[in-house]
């Protein structure tokens, strides 16, 4: 018999832990299924919300929509109110000027006069980005002010006309009138000369060529006689004209030529063209002037370049480049050692004409603001005073600035017209500027004071004192914008050009106007002044240009 051993062991019986897992995954499928339908929970929760506030934010869009939509329909209405209240206005003051016109004209007994002129058409304004058609009208500066609609709070002339198709109570009132003014009481004159009716006007104050007349106020004595010498006809718009020093040439700017013309013959002597600029689209040019010694002629374009021209050679000598915008204007100094400009880019440049460059770069910088911000300052117009030391400048903003040259200092900022400013020139002593405005007026500035302390000013101070300058007097009657004014050598006569065509003389002691020239058939875009005396140039968007002379009565040769 063996002992026993680790061999005589017994078997132990199967123990129970196979049926535990069994347990376990049963309680955890359990607690998985709960937190699932938890989770399920919570995410039909959240889209129920989600449903929720996406119907809110549709709601609150249609409303805003419909809050839009209403202040569209609120600002519609408001705009028909005012086309309304402007189209109403206008017919007011196109009535009461036609009756007053009436009144005026009507002699003893008699009835109302003929209608009026018709009014010219519409002149475009410039810049880049609403530059217009070109063709019988004239290519920007903004010559008329407005970017799309009239920025004039004056009615479009030619309003004044009698209108057809009158009242029975017109009538009435028109008769009404008439019985009440006696007939033995002479009839009061016409305040304006563009008032004037020419089948009224007295012979001895009427002068009336082929296709042009002149009439002269009974208001004042007649001291000037005037006549046409020369018509020039040209092929496109004549955008500005200015005479040589010597009053011997007359130069005139169209879409893409220069023309120099024989005051005395009237006949062409040169075109000047510059081949090598872009033939894409029109390239008016826009403002010209003569080198006080008659050997250069500069011209500032559309393209934003001033070209000095050889007139001898005809070709360009500089090519001045530097403006961001149009060359509206030019000016140069009575030595020809510079050359002032002015642009639609709010600036005024002085340039050096021997070496070809830039030497003083006038910004403006104080700018008018209104409820939509700064208004734009584009300059319309320079002129330099004759002693070469103040630049002037009028602008689209309704002001007048002048700088000192020596510093590039702003001295002045005149401030009167009620519209953009498109003409500035210096009287001979330079003691005077005078300005022409979409306002329909000029005004006469004394800066005699603005000289005095200028010239009284140390080398290299710019301890000055500031806006010394006063409006002398203010011109009216013109019937609509004045686009350019110039002076006579002697300093006595303001001359203006229209868009009402007409052509003015003013006295500048008096303040009264002496005559009108009528003959041009769209606006009179650009006059000048000989400075030798005697002659004026018209240049108008009918594409002709004119000479007149004018002297003194009783002073003829």
């Amino acid at each position: 018999m063996q002992p026993p051993g680790i061999y005589n062991h017994h078997r132990l019986p199967p123990t129970s832990g196979p049926a535990q897992p069994s347990v376990l995954s049963a309680s955890s499928s359990a607690r998985l299924g709960e937190f699932f339908d938890l989770i399920k929970n919570e995410f039909e929760q959240v889209g129920a919300d989600g449903n929720i506030w996406k119907q809110q934010r549709d709601e609150y869009e249609a409303k805003i929509q419909q809050q839009i939509n209403e202040l569209g329909m609120i600002r519609q209405s408001l705009y028909e109110l005012e086309a309304n209240h402007v189209k109403i206005r206008n017919e007011y003051e196109a009535e009461i000027a036609r009756l007053r016109k009436e009144l005026d004209a009507r002699g003893p007994g008699g009835g109302p006069s003929g209608g009026a002129p018709t009014s010219p058409p519409e002149l475009p304004r410039p810049g880049a980005e609403d530059r217009p058609p070109y063709g019988v009208t004239l290519p920007g500066p903004p010559l008329n002010g407005e970017p799309g609609g009239s920025r004039s709070p004056y009615p479009p002339p030619g309003v004044a006309g009698p209108r057809a198709g009158s009242t029975d109570r017109e009538r009435e009132r028109r008769g009404r009138d008439r019985a009440v003014v006696p007939s033995n009481v002479p009839p009061s004159p016409p305040v304006h000369l563009s008032d004037l009716d020419p089948d009224n006007v007295s012979r001895e104050l009427k002068k009336e060529g082929g296709d042009w007349q002149a009439m002269w106020s009974s208001q004042m004595r007649k001291q000037l006689d005037v006549a046409l010498v020369h018509t020039l006809e040209h092929e496109t718009v004549v955008c500005c004209v200015k005479f040589s020093n010597d009053g011997k040439y007359l130069a005139t700017g169209c879409n893409r030529t220069a023309q120099i013309y024989d005051v005395k013959s009237g006949g062409r002597v040169t075109t000047l063209q510059d081949e090598a600029a872009n033939r894409t689209g029109d390239l008016y040019i826009r403002s010209i002037c003569f080198s006080p010694d008659g050997k250069f002629l500069a011209t500032g374009a559309e393209d934003r370049q001033i070209r000095i021209w050889d007139i001898k050679q005809k070709r360009i000598r500089h090519l001045l480049q530097g403006h961001m915008q149009e060359i509206y204007s030019l000016d140069f100094s009575r030595d020809g050692r510079f050359l002032v400009s002015g642009s639609g880019d709010k600036s005024a440049r002085i340039w050096d004409i021997e070496k070809g460059i830039c030497v003083f770069d006038l910004r403006i910088e104080d700018f008018i603001h209104n409820e939509h911000g700064p208004i734009d300052a584009g300059i319309t117009s320079v002129a330099l005073s004759p002693d070469g030391k103040l630049v002037a400048a009028g602008s689209l903003d309704t002001m007048v600035r002048v700088w000192n040259v020596t510093t590039g200092q702003q001295v002045e900022r005149l401030k009167g017209h009620k519209d953009s400013v498109y003409s500035v020139a210096f009287s001979p002593d330079g003691k005077c500027l005078v300005s022409g405005s979409l306002d329909r007026t000029l005004r006469i500035w004394d800066l005699s004071a603005t000289k005095r302390e200028v010239e009284s000013l140390p080398p290299g101070s710019k301890d000055v004192q500031k806006n010394l300058g006063t409006c002398q007097s203010t011109l009216n009657g013109h019937k609509d914008y004045v686009l350019s004014v110039a002076i006579s050598p002697d300093g006595q006569w303001v001359v203006s050009g229209s868009k009402d065509r007409s052509i003015q003389f003013w006295h500048i002691a008096s303040g009264q106007a002496q005559l009108m020239l009528q003959g041009h058939k769209n606006s009179v875009i650009s006059i000048d002044l000989a400075r030798s005396g005697g002659y004026l140039a018209s240049g108008s968007g009918d594409c002709m240009a004119r000479i007149w002379k004018y002297e003194p009565i009783g002073g003829r040769d």
